[in-house]
């Protein structure tokens, strides 16, 4: 059990794809107790981030844990099986960019998500709204794609934001918070 060092934008190593959980076993806790442990350190530290994939911080597994005031979860091996037409606009940050900046993305308005918890025992759920925008991005890491990956850039007529969509943390709260 420990806190790790979580992997920041530019280390290659995020652009993997995380492997299958397989073995529920000792070692699975071992990492799950890692991931668990940082993601409690880190909302002390940082503050605003809700939840952390396994690979950054350097364990290629399909694990992400969530850690909301009201609920916790821990999903082995989620895959998003459904995906509402409905997108949305949202501000996104993470952990790997040390939440110094964010960028605005679209994301499905509702999934349905499948995963495995702890003791290998299948779940499934449908989440809207900003759990469904969390699960997105974390569910991305375990494919080796982050926010920016997403991000549209440029000048549109029906997206007056897109020629704003990446702002400095500070300017984030002066304008949302």
């Amino acid at each position: 059990m420990g806190i790790r060092t979580v992997r920041m934008l530019g280390d290659s190593l995020l652009r993997e794809t995380s492997e299958v959980v397989t073995a529920f076993d000792d070692t699975l806790f071992q990492v799950i107790m890692d991931v668990t442990d940082t993601l409690v350190h880190l909302q002390k530290e940082k503050g605003i981030v809700q939840a952390l994939a396994a690979p950054q911080v350097g364990h290629f597994k399909r694990i992400v844990a969530v850690n909301l005031p009201d609920r916790r979860l821990l999903l082995v091996n989620p895959v998003i099986f459904e995906r509402s037409p409905e997108m949305v606009d949202v501000w996104d940050s993470c952990f790997s960019f040390d939440v110094a900046f964010f960028v605005r993305v679209q994301r499905h308005a509702t999934i349905r998500v499948r995963w495995q918890d702890a003791l290998g025992q299948t779940q499934e759920e449908t989440f809207e709204g900003s759990h469904s925008e969390l699960l997105q991005h974390e569910i991305d890491h375990l494919n080796g794609v982050l926010p920016i990956d997403r991000l549209e850039c440029g000048k549109t007529t029906d997206r007056p934001w897109a020629a704003e969509s990446i702002i400095m943390r500070s300017e984030w709260e002066k304008r949302f918070r």
